[in-house]
């Protein structure tokens, strides 16, 4: 690409107040460091190999810079890696704000139970099966949108790493892990990586074989999450609007759907032995 012409990041959410209030501070500083260089932007942009317009943009809060774009400026600058540690901000508000929420959900929960439908949960995607997922959606996202939603999902998978470690139960529908999403090899990593979080301590995974006579969960997927101090907060597609809800009472409906989807899956062990006979197929 032509210096000059590279795109310097992503656009802003404008629903996301949060993130434009940080974006504007972090362009307010980013403006007084050129000016106290005494650069024009449109030099400026030539030296970091970026248009003045996207300078502009991100000076006014509009872009969120890319990491290198905050490189270049710190070393251009001579900022001494001021600006380079700006990136930290921008991390923050890089993903859409209901994608944020979530992730901090999940990072704060003891105890995660999912059940997933049509497609494997996000927090057990690898980043090709999620890339694929993102471009057969409709309408079409652009690349940028691609990139930047596959990024905040294996950002969430951090879960999996947590000291002390929360405990995490999935179940799965038969389908979600017999569609070759992204073709057979990216299928093939997929499983493997099931297979491979599935033989985690805290993680128990589960597979709803397709010929169940008797189902709990036909209402849709459900998620809940419990935190140390008791709380706890949960969502189902097919109960109280699909919207999240907290009061006990609706999460004890939730709990018990799951519980007994849980009753109905095939065991831990059974359901690996699924999995290796799925990749045997291929």
């Amino acid at each position: 690409m032509a210096v000059g012409t590279e795109d310097a990041g992503w656009e802003v959410d404008p629903e996301d107040e949060q993130g434009i209030a940080v974006l504007a501070a972090l362009g307010r500083q980013l403006k007084a460091w050129r000016e106290k260089a005494g650069m024009k932007a449109s030099a400026f942009g030539v030296a970091i190999g970026y248009g003045e317009d996207q300078v502009r943009k991100v000076e006014g809060g509009k872009r969120i810079p890319r990491p290198e774009y905050l490189d270049r400026a710190d070393g251009v600058l001579g900022a001494g890696g001021q600006i380079s540690a700006m990136k930290e901000d921008t991390e923050q508000v890089r993903y859409p704000k209901k994608v944020r929420d979530l992730a901090k959900l999940e990072a704060k929960a003891a105890e995660i139970g999912v059940y997933s439908t049509h497609v494997i949960h996000g927090l057990l995607q690898t980043p090709d099966h999620a890339r694929a997922l993102f471009e057969m959606r409709q309408p079409a996202y652009v690349r940028d949108e691609i990139e930047t939603y596959v990024s905040a999902r294996m950002a969430r998978r951090s879960v999996f790493d947590r000291q002390p470690a929360p405990s995490l139960t999935f179940v799965q529908e038969e389908a979600s892990l017999r569609r070759p999403i992204g073709g057979t090899m990216v299928w093939r990593r997929q499983l493997e990586r099931l297979l491979e979080l599935s033989r985690l301590r805290h993680v128990s995974f589960q597979v709803m074989p397709a010929d169940r006579e008797v189902h709990a969960g036909m209402d849709g997927g459900i998620e809940v999450l419990k935190f140390m101090d008791g709380t706890a907060v949960g969502r189902s597609e097919g109960a109280f609007g699909g919207r999240p809800v907290s009061d006990p009472r609706q999460l004890r409906i939730l709990e018990l759907r799951y519980g007994m989807i849980r009753a109905q899956a095939l065991t831990p062990l059974e359901s690996r032995d699924f999995v290796e006979e799925l990749l045997g197929e291929t």
